[in-house]
């Protein structure tokens, strides 16, 4: 399936035992060739080729990785990477590190495909979805990204194997995956609770199925939530995709209502965020800052979208008001049923 860092990966046959017996699973690992980061708030990227003669269906996900070690990993698929090295310094704040080169995530045509924090558990797609990958897709190279927040247990001069591993099928799925990654810019003023919202329109003549979501703050993000908003007549209407308290496990979960998004609809996200701090926070890639993300992972019968973002530049210049939306579910949205918070489940809120 994979060249890494000029090198043939060798894969072994492994069969993924809670998939229909009917097709072999083969899985790869993707991971951090044993790497030491010195300086905390690290973030290191690897790559993998994909064999562009043959594609390749990508239908689960399990993480090889923990939260007292890895901070959070992204998955990018690329046309092409942002290095040709075995690992290199990667995100918009990276650290340098001697010896290391210091690129972007992706050279070209970058798009994420999973993501994780938190100690999320695996994720199996639904049966018969799958990321397509090699061959002839626009993915001809897997790209890993992990955030080291902390480098306390490196200083014993251990490395790290942070990473996925990657379930897959040479046998064509019926349904292609894909996800569409929401966020804010902005910042949130001190002592204050704030409201960071994005929000688009479907552009494109597609029928997309949602089937999970994942949300993703620091430590400041009490609650985030995503909608599928139409227009009836003069009036949105609101249709939950998804909400959850960010400071629970960061996995993909099962979407709220059966739905889907079509052209002409919009999909909105908030993150409800509440700073206790005597300072402003702003958006950036390190545990003193924040981001508010909201991830819908979907399937369609055609080609994935072609718009794999939905960025707004967050308050103080941008609020679903001021964007045009209309009977907005304020409690809605900021609220969670009684026993869903972190707190409420007995889980440590994220600590800086």
């Amino acid at each position: 399936m994979a060249r890494r860092a000029g090198v043939c990966a060798a894969l072994l046959v492994g069969v993924l035992a809670s998939l229909a017996a009917a097709e072999s699973y083969e899985k790869f690992p993707l991971l951090m060739p044993n790497v030491r980061p010195e300086k905390a708030e690290t973030y290191f990227c690897t790559p993998i080729r994909i064999d562009p003669t043959q594609e390749y269906y990508v239908t689960a996900f399990e993480p090889n990785a923990t939260m007292d070690t890895a901070h959070h990993m992204l998955l990018y698929g690329c046309e092409t990477p942002g290095s040709d090295e075995e690992v290199w310094n990667c995100g918009e704040m990276a650290l340098s590190q001697p010896g290391i080169a210091t690129a972007s995530v992706c050279g070209s045509g970058s798009q994420v495909i999973y993501a994780w924090a938190r100690n999320a558990p695996k994720l199996v797609l639904p049966k018969g979805v799958a990321f397509r990958v090699g061959g002839k897709s626009s993915i001809q190279y897997l790209v890993l990204q992990v955030h080291y927040a902390s480098v306390e247990r490196f200083k014993d001069g251990s490395t790290d194997d942070s990473g996925v591993f990657l379930y897959y099928t040479e046998t064509p799925q019926p349904k292609a995956a894909g996800v569409l990654l929401m966020g804010t810019g902005g910042r949130i003023n001190p002592n204050s609770v704030e409201y960071m919202e994005t929000a688009c329109t479907i552009q494109e003549d597609k029928v997309i199925h949602p089937f999970a979501f994942r949300t993703h703050t620091h430590a400041l993000g009490r609650v985030v939530s995503g909608y599928k908003v139409t227009r009836k007549g003069s009036a949105d209407e609101w249709e939950l995709i998804g909400k959850k308290d960010p400071q629970l496990p960061q996995m993909f979960y099962p979407v709220a209502n059966d739905l889907t998004l079509s052209k002409g609809d919009t999909v909105a996200a908030r993150c409800t965020m509440e700073s206790n701090r005597d300072r402003t926070t702003r958006v950036g890639s390190t545990n003193e800052d924040e981001m508010c993300n909201f991830y819908i992972m979907y399937w369609t019968q055609k080609e994935p979208l072609s718009q794999k973002s939905c960025f707004s530049l967050g308050p103080p210049f941008y609020y679903w008001n001021r964007g045009g939306l209309g009977n907005i579910p304020d409690q809605d949205a900021s609220s969670l049923p009684v026993g869903a918070s972190a707190k409420e489940s007995g889980v440590a809120p994220h600590q800086i």
